[in-house]
Parts: C-alpha cells; sequence; structure tokens
C-alpha cells in the first residue's frame, strides 16, 4: 500500500490515465496535427516520426539516409524516447510545485499513457517497463539496478509473448541497453578524463559514452540481419547527438501544447524544424558516399566471433586501463546478471534456429516459391545465405506464417506490399509482430498496412521506378510506378496500374513480378526473361501477347484461386500463352510452386 500522502496523487493519476487511454486516438490526432504546424513537409514527417514512431510519410531519399548512416532509430519510438520524456516531465511537474513523490506518480503515469501513443512496438514497452520499474524503486526509496531492471521487462515481456525473441527491433533495444549497462561507466569516466565533466561537458560525456556503448553493441546484429554496416553510423550518432534531445522535447512539448485549440505550437515547431534539419543533413554527409555502407555477410559464427571480439575487449579495457566494468564480480554471476546473459544468447541465437528449415535445407541457390494462397497473390524468395523477401502476402486468414515457417523461413529481410487490396496487403499485415520483417516497402500507401507496421516498429519505405532492393545476390528492380504518378492524386486512378512492378535478378537468372499490373496499361521492357508471374490472376490483358513478344519467357506462374467467380485465368490469356509456347503452371491446380534455381538450371516443383 503507498503511503497515506500518496494516495490522492494515485487516485488523480490514476483517472487521468484511464481518461487518456479512452481518448487517446483523439489525443494521438491532435499530436500529429500540431507537429505538422509551421513546419517544411520533411521535417514535420521527422518530427512524428521521432515522437510518434510514424515514419512513412518521410520520403524516401531521407528514409534511405538515415538506415544508411545507422541513425534509423530515431524514427522508432524506443527507450530514449522514454528516458528523454522523463527529462521533460520531471522538471516542468517540479514548476507546479509538486513534491517529489508526486512526480513520481504522475511520471509512471505519463509513461503508461506515452506507450499506446507512441505505437505500444516491443521496444517502446521494454523501456516503459525499465522506466516504471525505475520510478516504483525510488518510491519504495530502494536504488534502482538498471541491470535488474532490463531483465524483469525481458522476462515480462517474453512471459506475455514469447515470440517477441525473435523481432530484430526487440533484439536491437535489448542490445543497446545492455551495451549501455555495461559500456556506458567505463567509457564515462575515459572521457571525462580527457574532455572533463563540468558544464555543459557533463551531459557531452554523457550522450557520447551511452552513443558509443549502444552502437558498439548493435553493429554485430545489425550486419547480421542486414547484411550491411554503416562505417560512418558512430560518427552521424555523434554529431547528430547535440540536437536529437532538443529535438525530442520540442517535438513532445508541440504534441503535447497541440491538445489545447489554439495554442500557437509554430514557434515551437520553428525552432524544431531547424534541429530536424540539421540531423537530416547529418545523415545525408554519412550515408551518400558510395563507400560508407557496404555489404558484409556476417552469418551465425561471424555474430558469435564479434561478439567474443567485444567481450575480450571489454576484459583487455579493464586490466590495462583499469576501468571498472559495472557488471560482475570476478569469479561469479550474480542472478540477475545471469539471466541477462541467458536472454540475450537466446536473442542472438533464435533466427539462427528452426526446426522447419533444418527439415527442408537450405536452398541450392535461389528457391522462389508462388504460395498457394487463394484468389490472392504471394511470392517468396529464399537466396542463399541471405535474409528471405515476402512480395505480397495474400488474402487474410490464409495461414500466410504457417507456409513460411513450412518453407524454412523464421524471419524476412523485407516485405514487399504491391498495392493496397486486400488479396496482396492482408496477409503481410496478419504477419506483422508475429515474425521479424526487416522492412516494408510499398509505392502508393496503404494506411492500415503503414499502421501495422507502425505498431510492430517495422521501418517503412516507399518504392518507385529506379528503386533497388537486395538480399545477398538477390536484385530486386522496381520498374513501375514511376514517381511522377506517385506524387499527383491517385483518387481516380485505377489501384491496378499503381502496383509495384519488379524484375528479380539472381546470377543469369530473371524473373518477372507484375502484380496485378496487365500490359495494356502498363509499359514493360525489360528484356528476355526466365520466368513471368502473370499479371491480375490471368484475368484478361490485352496487351499480354505484345508483352511475350518481348520478354521470350521459359516459363508462367498465374497465381489464382480455385472455383474462383472472376473466371480467371481467363481463356484469351491461356491461348496467348500457349500460343507463344510458354509452359504455364497455376497455383489453382499445381499447388504452391517451387522453382530451384542453381546456375543456368531451373528445378520446377508444383505439378499437382
Amino acid at each position: 500500500m503507498p503511503p497515506r500522502q500518496l494516495l490522492l496523487p494515485f487516485l488523480l493519476t490514476a483517472a487521468a490515465v484511464a481518461l487518456a487511454l479512452t481518448h487517446a486516438g483523439e489525443i494521438r490526432d491532435r499530436a500529429e496535427r500540431a507537429l505538422g504546424k509551421g513546419m517544411p513537409t520533411r521535417e514535420a514527417a521527422l518530427a512524428r516520426g521521432f515522437v510518434l514512431g510514424e515514419d512513412e510519410q518521410v520520403d524516401e531519399r531521407t528514409t534511405d539516409d538515415f538506415r544508411r548512416s545507422g541513425l534509423s532509430h530515431l524514427l522508432a519510438v524506443s527507450g530514449q524516447n522514454v528516458a528523454l520524456l522523463a527529462l521533460l516531465a520531471l522538471p516542468v511537474l517540479a514548476a507546479l510545485g509538486m513534491p517529489l513523490r508526486t512526480r513520481l506518480v504522475w511520471m509512471l503515469g505519463l509513461i503508461v499513457v506515452y506507450v499506446p501513443l507512441a505505437g505500444a512496438g516491443p521496444s517502446i514497452q521494454r523501456a516503459a517497463i525499465m522506466g516504471a520499474l525505475s520510478v516504483l524503486a525510488t518510491l519504495a526509496g530502494r536504488r534502482s539496478s538498471r541491470l535488474y531492471a532490463l531483465v524483469i521487462a525481458a522476462v515480462a515481456l517474453l512471459a506475455v509473448e514469447p515470440r517477441i525473441v525473435t523481432d530484430v527491433g526487440w533484439q536491437l533495444s535489448f542490445t543497446a541497453v545492455l551495451g549501455i549497462v555495461i559500456f556506458a561507466a567505463p567509457l564515462r569516466t575515459a572521457l571525462g578524463g580527457r574532455l572533463g565533466t563540468r558544464g555543459w561537458r557533463r551531459p557531452l560525456v554523457d550522450g557520447a559514452a551511452m552513443t558509443i556503448a549502444a552502437t558498439i553493441a548493435t553493429a554485430p546484429l545489425i550486419a547480421f540481419h542486414f547484411e550491411a554496416v554503416s562505417i560512418l553510423t558512430l560518427v552521424a550518432n555523434l554529431l547528430a547527438l547535440p540536437a536529437v534531445a532538443p529535438a525530442m522535447w520540442l517535438g513532445m512539448l508541440a504534441a503535447a501544447a497541440g491538445q489545447v485549440p489554439g495554442f500557437p505550437v509554430e514557434a515551437l515547431n520553428a525552432v524544431n524544424a531547424l534541429l530536424l534539419a540539421y540531423i537530416a543533413q547529418v545523415a545525408a554527409w554519412c550515408s551518400r558516399p558510395s563507400w560508407a555502407y557496404p555489404h558484409l555477410r556476417l552469418g551465425i559464427g561471424g555474430l558469435i566471433a564479434a561478439y567474443a571480439a567485444i567481450g575480450a575487449a571489454a576484459v583487455l579495457i579493464t586490466r590495462f586501463r583499469r576501468l571498472r566494468l559495472p557488471v560482475v564480480p570476478r569469479g561469479r554471476l550474480h542472478g540477475p546478471a545471469a539471466l541477462a546473459l541467458v536472454v540475450v544468447l537466446l536473442a542472438l541465437a533464435w533466427p539462427a534456429g528452426g526446426g522447419a528449415e533444418q527439415a527442408l535445407g537450405p536452398p541450392a541457390g535461389l528457391r522462389v516459391s508462388i504460395l498457394d494462397v487463394g484468389q490472392g497473390d504471394s511470392i517468396l524468395l529464399q537466396p542463399r545465405g541471405a535474409p528471405a523477401l515476402l512480395v505480397d502476402g495474400g488474402p487474410p486468414g490464409e495461414g500466410l506464417e504457417g507456409e513460411l515457417r513450412a518453407a524454412g523461413v523464421d524471419r524476412l529481410g523485407a516485405a514487399i506490399v504491391t498495392h493496397a487490396e486486400s488479396d496482396h496487403a492482408s496477409g503481410i499485415r496478419e504477419l506483422l509482430g508475429t515474425m521479424p520483417v526487416g522492412q516494408v516497402l510499398f509505392g502508393a500507401p496503404d494506411p492500415v498496412t503503414l499502421a501495422a507496421a507502425a505498431a510492430a516498429e517495422v521501418p517503412r519505405r516507399r518504392v518507385v521506378r529506379g528503386s533497388e532492393l537486395r538480399s545477398g545476390d538477390l536484385r530486386l528492380d522496381v520498374l513501375w510506378p514511376p514517381a511522377e504518378l506517385l506524387t499527383r492524386s491517385t483518387r481516380d486512378e485505377d489501384p491496378n496500374r499503381l502496383a509495384v512492378v519488379m524484375l528479380a535478378r539472381w546470377g543469369r537468372f530473371s524473373m518477372l513480378l507484375t502484380a496485378d499490373a496487365e500490359a495494356e496499361s502498363v509499359p514493360l521492357d525489360p528484356g528476355p526473361i526466365d520466368v513471368l508471374k502473370v499479371a491480375h490472376h490471368g484475368s484478361e490483358d490485352a496487351g499480354l501477347g505484345d508483352l511475350l513478344d518481348r520478354l521470350r519467357p521459359r516459363l508462367a506462374v498465374i497465381s489464382v484461386g480455385a472455383g474462383n467467380p472472376f473466371g480467371h485465368p481467363t481463356a484469351a490469356v491461356l491461348s496467348a500463352l500457349a500460343g507463344h509456347g510458354v509452359r504455364t503452371l497455376r497455383t489453382d491446380r499445381d499447388g504452391t510452386v517451387v522453382l530451384e534455381v542453381a546456375g543456368a538450371s531451373i528445378e520446377v516443383d508444383g505439378e499437382g
């Protein structure tokens, strides 16, 4: 039971929290509007990303700059937001004359409210639990242990949702905090000895120590999951450091002030726009050199070796620089430290496992599975030794996750939504939050899918003609739609004409992924290919014959549901394919079609 003097603050806070949660959607809408007032378009989108985790409105070039420079964590709400919220709220509450314990009670309520407003993703949940434990420990008059709080947060989340351990964002968030707990103190001592800790130098040293610790801890995981690493990530984070906290605080103040009708948030946003523009410029400086983002295939062995090297470096620093690490006394592991070690090892090792993958065996080269998901599209591409890519997810309720796990996939490098129709996007929406997905790519925006991705803390990126996606030796080149088609009003546009069309290349193999873009309305001329995915389930397409003349495919595959009411595939389409001598498979008769590509050979499995 709280002390009697805290009963009233607890009751008032609980009532305020209940009221805020009841109107969370309205509060979030007002915050979104406030963060856009008086700001340029790019900076307004960045402000919403920083404070609310809504990065889908950030333009493709800026998103790519943040990703390649190692600053993408700023666009995903995380523990940093909770810490900065506390640093902002406590002095404001103190200025209102509240005693310390009452301030802590209100701080606890703010944390509870902020989680759903910020999307309730895994990292913000972890940070909220850690923050709440720290507040409760302070209220109880006990010294809070960050390592203990981290362990409790991890165990609590795993108890509620065990599969969260496979979520890439959760792994990175957990590892970053563990790195800060272990390395920040000795780094702070070392930096403080050289730079000093008086006045403005103290927050600079603290921020630099935490940034370096988190960067070191997460670098191997980033290389493992995304097969690329930003060489300048530490430089980018240190350059951005002085502007990040003020930008977050100004954004939070604007979001809070926006709840008051008529409040002039433009003044706050004008200053914040300058800070956000500076951070975006840092991202551009550190991402655009061609050498700054090399591809790196680390593998599970390399991951273990990298963390062994980091551990060895920590031991050497401790021994030769005499820096005391705030972790484990010599000779034994305390309970919380041992439990933290077990959890992080699980987080690191889990993605490499998976009984289905061991049973099926890895692809010899490239495996392409045109999945049988009824009257919908879903194509899985599994390049050897690299993350799998999923193009569309089919209609709802078709068991996509089970299909992927049966194919040996327990994480995706990317999911591509070719357009917003239910028979393409619904399966991906169901997948988000249940399986780790590196990023969601889209052409014309699908608000429902983007909201699901935001809630799962999955990065989102728009692709247009000229965009490219790589996974190992597999390359997807986006052929359609052009950027100018998406920038003008698309309300009256045929959604099929806006569908993302891609050319998949692996060695000498090529496959045209047409989504629902019929040749009669979308100009395509990629040259001869090996495999054609027939557009729109084989619906009527007056331009198909001319397209086949240009493509000369060896094989065509039609994604189509058995007994569908639309008459797909049409007789005209089947006749055109037969007239050009193209061998044709269809999922309604042949089930899931699997192509095993090795060198110049294509082995087909899916004939009944």
